[in-house]
């Protein structure tokens, strides 16, 4: 029997992997998948709409023109502002400036009493809507300043529109 060949017996190997490059990739793919999911979601954005009723009581204007103060802002830190439609001004255009005793005082005064308003007829809320317009002429200095006072005053509908008509183009020159 010693002449039979012995049964050569392979080395065991060791069964361990090395699951580090595993764990980095799945890693990889749960930080993408969460930040792809993120992204996806809908973002809302609040969007503020005139009124759609027609009334005729507050300073005998229909309409919410009552609502709305446009601001112009021209050149040399030169700042326009009135009440209502160009054509019917409620608060007539005049040069104010900017400030605590200027615009800012306006704003206060425009809002409470829109809001008061109203909270009257039941629609608690819903205070003064801003329409800034800067002009090419004017820096955006100016533009800033009128955006820190929109902060201060606590407007909650403004919008910057980069739209003139020729009458206020006019006003803008003259005064």
């Amino acid at each position: 029997m010693q002449n039979l060949p012995k049964k050569i017996r392979s080395k065991k190997l060791s069964t361990r992997v090395n699951l580090t490059a595993m764990v980095s990739v799945s890693f990889l793919l749960i930080i993408f998948f969460m930040v792809t999911i993120e992204l996806a979601k809908p973002k809302v954005v609040d969007l503020s709409l005139p009124d759609n009723e027609w009334t005729c009581e507050f300073r005998g204007v229909c309409g919410g023109e009552n609502r709305v103060v446009t601001i112009l802002l021209g050149e040399n830190n030169k700042l326009v502002s009135y009440t209502g439609l160009f054509q019917v001004p409620i608060v007539p255009p005049k040069e104010t400036a900017y400030g605590k005793n200027g615009i800012r005082k306006e704003l206060f005064a425009g809002n409470k009493t829109m809001l008061e308003y109203s909270a009257a007829i039941g629609k608690p809320g819903r205070g003064i809507v801003v329409i800034i317009k800067p002009s090419e002429k004017s820096s955006f200095k100016n533009l800033v300043d009128i955006l820190d006072e929109m902060a201060i005053a606590n407007i909650q509908s403004y919008a910057i529109v980069n739209d003139f008509t020729p009458e206020e183009s006019k006003l803008l020159a003259l005064k």
